[in-house]
């Protein structure tokens, strides 16, 4: 795998993560191919010039800006333009699902440049599933030279996203307590960062422009061989304390109810998945409405979005349904605003690019700061 990691030359990854550094940075993403002046970069990031000088300085020297060309001035000479170099490094980004994997790479701009899918199994054991993940993820970069800052794994939880172990997947207890992380680490030798398949998606849609307001709270209800939620608060990702946020689809809204595989009755996966067998796809919404409703009366939040395969193969029954229960939930409260319902943009790959954001995001400062994740020291 070509890459780059700390210790080696290239890409400085402890001096990307000062906050001032990825204040800059993140001013040069938004600014696009115009590129932006070290003026406007004092100027909107609150920072001395001199202090914008000397990381630009960096930042070109570890070849991450360059000259973008020049500007005309109000007054006195014209002003050099800096822009970000989307190819100086690269992320990849790993969706592990239950029967499927999917990688992408990406710059820093977080735009695929590259994408492979394969079939997976997650019940074949710790070996074959991270040996299986690390070809997928050596063969992104096998067709050129990539400075690979490190590998974002999304796969179904519950698991503790700071180091990188799984706990009880659901259907795969023989997973409890594996180092995922630490494991894909040693494979790959870069840095590793492992987070649920729903927060991983959540983060790269409020990332990605999904949602207007920056600092909105929203839901992504993810619906394919599982259902669980992410959930962005306040323009965050709602992890909880032990990466237990999120696990919408073992709410139990059935007493003694059908058993699910997680080892409760009644739960709101269980029920929405038998119904998707049935190919009853009107009481697949129908509950998963149930879901989205509980979640609009405790959190308040401004809008639920639907994504995974199974809503992107009937995405008019989930839309008309879930909506549906929405508007009757609001109507009961006395509201006449309902929270919309919308499906999530991105597709198929949304999870595996939200993957790779759990690397890129904290370079710009957009996300909670992860510690760097298991890899070469």
């Amino acid at each position: 795998m070509n890459r780059t990691y700390e210790g080696a030359s290239g890409v400085n990854l402890p001096a990307l993560r000062s906050h001032n550094t990825a204040l800059v940075l993140d001013l040069l993403r938004t600014a696009g191919e115009g590129g932006i002046s070290r003026l406007e970069l004092a100027e909107q990031s609150g920072l001395t010039p001199q202090a914008v000088s000397k990381i630009t300085a960096r930042l070109r020297e570890d070849g991450l800006v360059t000259e973008a060309g020049r500007r005309a001035s109000t007054g006195g000479k014209p002003r050099t333009v800096l822009g970000l170099v989307p190819g100086a490094g690269h992320a990849v980004g790993l969706h592990l699902d239950r029967d499927e994997l999917r990688a992408v790479l990406c710059d820093l701009t977080g735009a695929v440049v590259a994408e492979r899918r394969a079939p997976l199994d997650l019940g074949a054991g710790a070996e074959a599933v991270v040996e299986g993940a690390a070809r997928e993820a050596e063969a992104l970069t096998a067709a050129g030279h990539f400075t690979v800052l490190g590998v974002g794994v999304a796969l179904p939880g519950p698991l503790d996203h700071r180091h990188g172990v799984l706990h009880r997947v659901t259907g795969f207890p023989e997973w409890d307590g594996f180092p995922l992380g630490e494991a894909l680490a040693r494979r790959l030798r870069v840095p590793v960062v492992v987070d649920k398949d729903t927060n991983a998606a959540a983060l790269g849609l409020a990332l990605g422009g999904a949602v207007e307001d920056a600092y909105a709270s929203f839901a992504y209800l993810h619906l394919g061989t599982g259902l669980g939620a992410g959930l962005v608060v306040g323009g965050t990702v709602h992890r909880g304390a032990r990466t237990g946020a999120g696990e919408f689809g073992h709410q139990v809204i059935q007493l003694d109810g059908p058993p699910c595989g997680c080892g409760d009755r009644g739960c709101l996966e269980a029920l929405c998945l038998t119904a998707v067998a049935r190919g009853d796809m009107d009481e697949a919404a129908r509950v998963l409405g149930a879901g989205a409703a509980n979640l609009a009366g405790l959190l308040d939040i401004d809008l639920v979005l639907l994504g995974g395969r199974t809503v992107a193969a009937h995405p008019r029954d989930f839309l008309r349904g879930v909506g549906a229960v929405l508007g009757a939930h609001a109507r009961r409260q006395g509201s006449t605003m309902a929270v919309p319902v919308r499906i999530a943009p991105g597709g198929a790959r949304g999870v595996a690019e939200g993957a790779a954001q759990l690397l890129l995001a904290p370079l710009f400062g957009r996300a909670e700061a992860h510690r760097a994740g298991p890899g070469i020291r």
